[in-house]
This record gives structure tokens, sequence and C-alpha cells, in this order.
């Protein structure tokens, strides 16, 4: 059974790096065809995808960040990390993690972690 498990800060300052980690279990970010991600949720938003690192190490973000954002992986403690920098309140969102097959198009989602809540506040 795969579990994802997302950790991190409760708060964030304004124009502060917000980071949280998805820790995964029951399967390797290393093994094809999946896609690990970070997807949020904003209070009274919808799911928005925010960026994914493919099995072989490859990046995919939204534009919608523009370069605001990073994601990268530790094989060796089979992890994934999401960086936002120079957040702001409306980067306060329930962060979530996801496994994506990505030898279907559109990516088909299959696991999720419990999700993360971040507050961006002074």
């Amino acid at each position: 059974q795969v579990q994802l498990q997302e950790s991190g800060p409760d708060l964030v300052s304004p124009s502060q790096t917000l980071s949280v980690t998805c820790t995964v279990s029951g399967d390797s970010i290393t093994t094809a065809p999946y896609y690990w991600n970070w997807v949020r949720q904003s209070p009274g938003k919808g799911l928005e995808w925010m960026a994914a690192i493919s099995h072989s190490g490859s990046t995919y973000y939204d534009t919608s960040f523009k370069g605001r954002i990073s994601i990268s992986g530790e094989a060796s403690k089979n992890r994934f990390t999401l960086k936002l920098t120079s957040v702001t309140p409306e980067d306060t969102a329930l962060y979530y993690c996801a496994r994506a097959r990505g030898d279907y198009a559109p990516w088909r989602f299959e696991y999720w972690g419990q999700g993360t809540w971040v507050t961006v506040s002074s």
C-alpha cells in the first residue's frame, strides 16, 4: 500500500520561503511510470496543481507561480520537497502530495496524502 505523508511548518511569515516535504512509503519515487505531485487548496477554492517530479527526476511547474517554485527529490530518503518563495497570505492553503501515473494523458492521480495546512501570516 502506497502512503504519502506531508510535513512542514504550520505558519510562514510573508516574503519568506514555504517548504513542505512528502515522505513516501510502499513505493520508490524512482519507480516508473510515476510522477510525484504537489497540489494545494486555498480556502474557498478548488484544487490547484503546482508542480511534479518524475521518477527520472524531470520537473514540471504551473507557470502561474512565475519562478517562485521548485520541487526536488531525495531518492535515498524516498521523499520530495516543494519550495515556494516570496509567499503572501494568498499562499495559505492545504498542501497535498500525490502520486500520478505519467503513462496516462492526463496523468491519473492514484494516491494522496492527507494534506498539511500552511498559513502565511505575520
